[in-house]
């Protein structure tokens, strides 16, 4: 029998280390913070078992542990600043060139609407799964996600002409 952390915690270790990883592009603190994490899930185990959001409280743990991190190197002051730790690197051509511009645009997204786009468009969540992990309502999602697929159509279109 699988316990609980196996059963319900472990299955998001790919999408939690990919998103961590896109903000903070070094793999080891990477996994120190989702190590983080799950250690404090295991912890809180009983309380987590009643959690109705067990995604939502995964990613909100993660992201505070980020943010704690980048706090104790001084390198933001608060979320709203992320977009000065993620940079996207230029090292592939042709398709990934595409694939590196389109991340260029989304970092320079907010917050909300990058995290969103990324939880879309790379993790392949539905609405329904993003409105869970990041409380919010599906309209909410729905709006950010137009915004931000609007935002990054009309810089390609933009950097085009």
């Amino acid at each position: 029998m699988n316990s609980f952390f196996e059963a319900y915690i472990w299955p998001e270790k790919g999408k939690l280390y990919r998103l961590v990883y896109f903000w903070v592009k070094d793999r080891a603190l990477a996994e120190d913070l989702l190590q983080n994490v799950f250690e404090k899930s295991v912890q809180r185990e009983e309380e987590l078992k009643k959690h109705p959001n067990l995604g939502g409280w995964l990613m909100k743990s993660l992201k505070n542990e980020a943010l704690m991190h980048f706090r104790q190197v001084k390198k933001w002051d608060s979320i709203e600043n992320l977009d000065e730790i993620i940079q996207i690197s230029e090292e592939s051509e042709n398709k990934d060139d595409q694939v590196n511009h389109v991340m260029k645009l989304m970092a320079s997204l907010p917050t909300k609407q990058r995290e969103i786009f990324h939880l879309r468009e790379v993790e392949g969540l539905t609405y329904e799964e993003i409105a869970n992990y990041l409380d919010l309502s599906q309209d909410q999602v729905k709006v950010n996600l137009h915004r931000a697929r609007k935002r990054i159509r009309e810089k390609i279109l933009g950097s085009k002409a």
